[in-house]
């Protein structure tokens, strides 16, 4: 993995963390390490955070290349991916996903951890598509979904792996705004500045206060995901989907 993988910058109160590995965002297990390791350097400088992509894409999910693999470092990833939702959730300061295009499975239920999330206009596509690759949806991905989207959205996007344009996925509740691509830096971080300004005790407090049973729910499902994809082998990925993980 390159240096430039993820990046770290930091300014005037907010942390800026960007996924950037010049192709769909993958998530491997070195990346999702990087994540935790700049949430725990946000949280000491007391940021709000913007979490970004790259250019056209969010994030393509897990990377499958490793999951197809299987064996411990394929479970290892999985477990911690998971277990960043939680970590975002529970982040003491404001969290502001700011999706550039393309989000897919784990990148969806990345971006859904965060309290506000805007989406780019664009022939873009939100999936978790876990159903269409040939994998059981997890508990852990259907309780970030139902914990943003309206039920009927909920129930397609778990049931169908249906695929969301910008404008339908902010109806579903993927997306709190729409702006466009030339914009979106610019708005997430007038919403982080905004945030940021709100008394910090009281957002921590009131954030984790609603969430408390969504994220014990998270770290109880996740022995019970990990045992799934285990006794699958994590096989059941079609290879005409790699791509999408």
């Amino acid at each position: 993995m390159s240096d430039s993988d993820l990046s770290y910058g930091f300014e005037d109160g907010i942390a800026t963390i960007r996924i950037d590995d010049g192709k769909r965002n993958a998530l491997p297990p070195e990346l999702i390490g990087e994540l935790y390791a700049a949430f725990d350097r946000a949280e000491a400088d007391e940021a709000a955070v913007i979490l970004t992509g790259r250019e056209s894409v969010f994030s393509a999910g897990f990377d499958l290349n490793v999951m197809k693999r299987g064996g411990r470092r394929a479970i290892g990833m999985l477990r911690s991916g998971y277990g960043l939702t939680a970590r975002v959730l529970e982040y003491p300061h404001p969290v502001v996903a700011a999706c550039n295009g393309h989000c897919y499975a784990m990148g969806v239920f990345l971006m859904l951890s965060a309290d506000h999330v805007i989406g780019t206009h664009g022939e873009f596509r939100i999936s978790a598509n876990e159903v269409a690759i040939g994998l059981k949806m997890p508990r852990v991905a259907a309780t970030m979904l139902e914990h943003r989207l309206a039920p009927s959205a909920y129930q397609r996007a778990v049931t169908l792996a249906a695929e969301f344009n910008p404008e339908d996925a902010l109806k579903a509740g993927f997306f709190d705004e729409l702006v466009d691509a030339g914009a979106l830096a610019t708005v997430a971080h007038a919403r982080a500045k905004a945030f940021s300004a709100l008394p910090a005790a009281t957002h921590a407090v009131s954030k984790r206060r609603i969430r408390k049973a969504t994220i014990r729910r998270i770290r109880r499902s996740i022995p019970l995901d990990i045992v799934d994809a285990a006794m699958m082998g994590l096989r059941g990925v079609k290879p005409r989907d790699k791509k999408r993980a």
